[in-house]
């Protein structure tokens, strides 16, 4: 990899791309927070703009991890290069026997590998999961990172849980630490600021109202006697005092050494000049993400920036490159960009690029500079995308044009696709609509006048659709025939368009009002400001369990 490689987010199997792409030794920071759960079908859900309480659900992908085919040859795979990890792979076999969970495993152990190979030395990974699988996969990690690797379980507390009348309710998730090696690996240490609480019993006033506290003047260790207000002390056994004479002398002068009622003297700390908790392993203080919060794009797996943020600050400098292997909506990118880290984002579906790419726009406009590899770029591309993975296809040159897939099930589209919603009459008016038809196959006039109908039936502005063959003359002319939807602006937009794919792939983009000034589609992301996400505070009466000062 080039020294000077922009930004990249890779579209496709994060196995593959690491191998082909991701050289040895160029990564500073990985979290992945990769999907478990071995009877769900994960599901994009995306709030409906058009004022109903309604939501749409679209199909992601359905549950990988399953014992099949695939699942097999990736234990093979394992079990056959040899080493720890192989020895691992063969006891859970023995353990667990052909399970999901077992798949989940032989899916994760050839994909850890690659993220320790593409590693520095200084860098380490954030395993994120739930319970359900953290205690395997703290194996599976001992067994790739070696045991010395591995540094912290970090438990998140995320607030909000299911009570369960059979058991303890669940309330938080695991993060698995490692260093590729330990000893090397970058960490800054975080902290946050002291609660009012703790300050209402630990600190007090001086004279001109500057709060201070008293600590203890020993520190554990060995060293000599001290000369304290002209006579001289010993530290406690085991102990030693903890500054040279100069400084004791120096603080002396600005009163910064106190005598106790015993004669034993300590240290005057100030509020304003403390850092404040150091923050350990056990997160209180960063709750997830709520309805009404503005970094909510309504992807079911989205983590808090604060989450991310306190991760990437901790385990990596400002120019270091961040990788996430399952970056879903993006968050982890989006934070990377903000905290001036250069990263990689990889995922499998095209209907997560295309939410990555309005987050980047949303968020850092149109000057951020990416590189987006393995989307199509020629008919040819688009052809093969096509025959592979009509789903992938269509969310792909939906995405093109800016639009949100409907609910992907058989027979329950009613000929829509896609739909992009917009006002043009202000804030306080009617929300409008775009609906999309997307057709890989052969297009004819009897599709055009299928999406008239559709168009009709739906009261929506502007139908398009999207085909990757060339379209008929009788094509054209049935959709001249559905004439015009004038705008309040005094424009007017063909209420019935045809693109092709290659149209697409040359930028051309749909006839419709100012579509970045009007549109109501995705959720939009916050624009960057540079400034950092800050915890949250703690719920009314919750002790700080963060750590101590």
């Amino acid at each position: 990899m080039a020294a000077d490689w922009t930004n990249m987010l890779y579209y496709g199997d994060n196995l593959d791309v690491l191998r082909r792409h991701v050289a040895d030794e160029t990564v500073d920071l990985v979290y992945l927070d990769p999907p478990f759960n071995s009877n769900a079908t994960y599901n994009v859900l995306f709030a409906e703009r058009n004022g109903s309480q309604a939501a749409a659900q679209i199909k992601a992908f359905e549950d990988t991890w399953r014992w099949d085919q695939a699942a097999a040859e990736a234990y093979q795979e394992t079990v056959e290069a040899g080493g720890q990890v192989s020895q691992a792979m063969q006891a859970f076999r023995t353990f667990l026997g052909e399970n999901d969970m077992m798949a989940y495993l032989a899916m994760m152990a050839p994909r850890l590998a690659e993220l320790r190979r593409v590693l520095k030395p200084t860098g380490s990974i954030y395993l994120h999961c739930d319970p359900t699988a953290s205690a395997h996969l703290r194996l599976l990690m001992d067994a790739v990172f070696g045991p010395d690797g591995f540094l912290n379980e970090i438990a998140w507390e995320r607030f909000n849980f299911h009570a369960d009348s059979k058991r303890w309710g669940r309330l938080h998730d695991v993060l698995l630490m490692y260093a590729k090696v330990p000893g090397k690996h970058t960490f800054l240490t975080q902290r946050r600021s002291y609660g009012e609480k703790y300050i209402a019993s630990h600190f007090k006033a001086d004279a001109d109202g500057r709060l201070y506290r008293l600590d203890n003047a020993l520190a554990a260790g060995q060293g000599p006697p001290r000369v304290f207000f002209g006579k001289t002390l010993e530290p406690k056994p085991g102990t030693h005092w903890r500054w040279s004479q100069e400084n004791i002398d120096r603080l002396t002068a600005e009163g910064r050494i106190k005598l106790t009622k015993s004669g034993w003297p300590t240290a005057k700390r100030y509020l304003d000049e403390m850092p404040g908790h150091s923050i350990g392993d056990v997160w209180v203080d960063i709750p997830e993400i709520n309805s009404q919060a503005r970094e909510r794009l309504g992807y079911p797996t989205q983590k808090p920036e604060a989450l991310l943020e306190r991760i990437i600050k901790a385990s990596s400098n400002k120019g270091d490159i961040v990788l996430d292997p399952f970056c879903g909506c993006g968050t982890t990118i989006a934070v990377a960009q903000r905290l001036k880290r250069r990263w990689i984002g990889i995922d499998i579906t095209h209907l997560a690029i295309g939410l990555m790419k309005h987050r980047l726009r949303d968020a850092f406009g149109e000057r951020l500079v990416y590189r987006t590899i393995g989307e199509p770029t020629s008919l040819p591309d688009a052809a093969t995308l096509a025959a592979d993975d009509p789903y992938q296809f269509q969310w792909w040159a939906l995405g093109q044009v800016g639009a949100r897939p409907v609910e992907q099930k058989k027979g329950s589209d009613k000929g829509i696709d896609g739909r992009l919603y917009f006002h043009d009459e202000g804030e306080g008016g009617k929300t409008k609509q775009v609906i999309l038809s997307v057709k890989a196959g052969h297009t004819s006039v009897a599709h055009v006048r299928d999406l008239r109908g559709v168009l009709d039936r739906e009261g929506a502005e502007i139908g398009v659709l999207i085909t990757m063959q060339e379209a008929t003359r009788p094509m054209r002319t049935e959709a001249a025939g559905a004439g015009f939807y004038a705008s309040p602006w005094g424009t007017r937009h063909p209420r019935l368009q045809i693109m092709t794919v290659a149209e697409l792939l040359g930028g051309k983009a749909i006839d419709m009002p100012p579509i970045r000034q009007v549109t109501k589609t995705f959720k939009k992301a916050p624009r960057a400001k540079g400034k950092e996400a800050k915890p949250a505070p703690l719920p009314f009466g919750q002790e700080d369990r963060s750590g101590g000062a």
